[in-house]
């Protein structure tokens, strides 16, 4: 009996220390999204909470895959200022391959993506996952591959931008900006 009460302490503790964390998660960063290379998952509250982000979804064969290129160097200009990067391919505009290695070349060894890239998901309509429920929630869904959404430190969209938008776009680097200014 003794036992019991010594192991049942930590446990609660533990278990409240986990409450707490779920309850400073953001609606937006609940759940986690596997990996487009390697097994594992993007534990999105783990990874991103507190933290400014920007969330793309993407897709290898569409012609605004160079963007790529841009992407990743606005990832490289303010990574050190604290801002992370989840692109999220997608298949829901039929120009995303079916296997995963394929994406991950293109991303990879294509363009030299270093930002997270998640595997294949529906980011639209009654199939999306919940953090693309969630971003239409704030704003609206994506109309089309490289949809680019910038959140606060809070997991509130504070600005979404079309694929016309390039990641250079001035609009596109000042909510950036006021993402990472932001306070958790």
């Amino acid at each position: 009996m003794m036992h019991a009460r010594w192991l049942t302490i930590p446990v609660l503790m533990f278990a409240a220390a986990t409450t707490s964390l779920a309850a400073d998660c953001p609606a937006l960063l609940q759940g986690s999204l596997p990996e487009l290379r390697g097994k594992g998952q993007i534990d999105l509250c783990e990874r991103y909470a507190g933290k400014p982000l920007v969330v793309i979804n993407t897709a290898s064969y569409c012609g605004f895959a160079p963007q790529f290129e841009g992407l990743e160097a606005t990832y490289k200009d303010y990574h050190g200022k604290g801002l992370e990067m989840l692109g999220v391919p997608s298949n829901d505009f039929k120009q995303e391959d079916a296997d995963s290695e394929k994406t991950a070349k293109v991303c990879y060894a294509n363009y030299g993506v270093t930002f997270s890239m998640a595997k294949v998901q529906p980011v639209r309509g009654k199939d999306a996952i919940p953090l693309f429920v969630e971003l239409a929630r704030q704003s609206s869904a994506p109309k089309w591959n490289f949809y680019k959404y910038v959140v606060d430190r809070k997991g509130k969209v504070i600005g979404n931008f079309s694929s016309l938008t390039k990641p250079d776009d001035p609009e596109f680097r000042a909510a950036i900006e006021k993402a990472i200014a932001s306070k958790p």
